[in-house]
């Protein structure tokens, strides 16, 4: 009988996913917040990074992903419907759980996590606790092709196809400067461009 309870009990909330929440901290501890809405607590699991900013009574606006196992039914926290959906595509590579999905998010902006990805480069992702070299390098294989277009030009919502970006980038960085620099200097080219070559020039007289 109790098994049948809660088989039926876990069918219901799987259909009841909250995927958008907006309300008071009510408290923290270690990883994860309590939101308080509406005299609900929801207890919502965030990234170190996004957790050290967060302050007790302040209002907290966050998009959501739930996960669902045998025994619980917990929520992870994101800032923005991007973070949500890099939270997603890690969670679909096998050796890769949630906690270390958000522990990816915390090393880095979700743009130097993408352009990282895209690029084939697997350092960024190993200093996250729990992914060995190994698992790495898979999540770099499954979800090069997976991370988007690029934003590479400062005109909003204009994007390059992600192979040159690719190319553009590891040219940059092959000239001695970091992806940061890379990337801040192809954003500052003219949309116009789109000659590979001259854009690299341009983003070097940038730099």
């Amino acid at each position: 009988m109790i098994n049948n309870e809660r088989f039926w009990t876990s069918r219901i909330l799987l259909n009841i996913m909250i995927s958008y929440l907006n309300g008071i901290i009510q408290n923290k501890r270690n990883n994860f917040v309590i939101i308080n809405i509406g005299g609900v607590g929801y207890k919502v699991f965030v990234n170190e990074k996004l957790f050290s900013e967060l302050k007790l009574g302040s209002e907290f606006e966050v998009y959501t992903y739930q996960h669902v196992r045998e025994d619980a039914l917990d929520l992870y926290g994101f800032r923005n419907l991007e973070e949500l959906g890099m939270f997603e595509l890690l969670l679909s590579i096998s050796g890769i759980g949630p906690k270390s999905a958000l522990g990816v998010l915390a090393v880095a902006a979700i743009q130097d996590i993408r352009d990282t990805i895209a690029r084939g480069d697997s350092s960024l992702l190993v200093k996250v606790s729990g992914i060995g070299k190994k698992t790495a390098e898979r999540v770099v294989l499954e979800l090069r092709d997976k991370v988007g277009y690029l934003a590479v030009s400062g005109v909003a919502g204009t994007t390059c196809d992600i192979s040159s970006s690719r190319d553009e980038i590891d040219a940059l960085i092959a000239l001695g400067y970091s992806l940061q620099q890379a990337r801040e200097a192809l954003q500052k080219v003219d949309s116009q461009i789109t000659d590979s070559g001259e854009r690299i020039r341009e983003a070097l007289k940038g730099i």
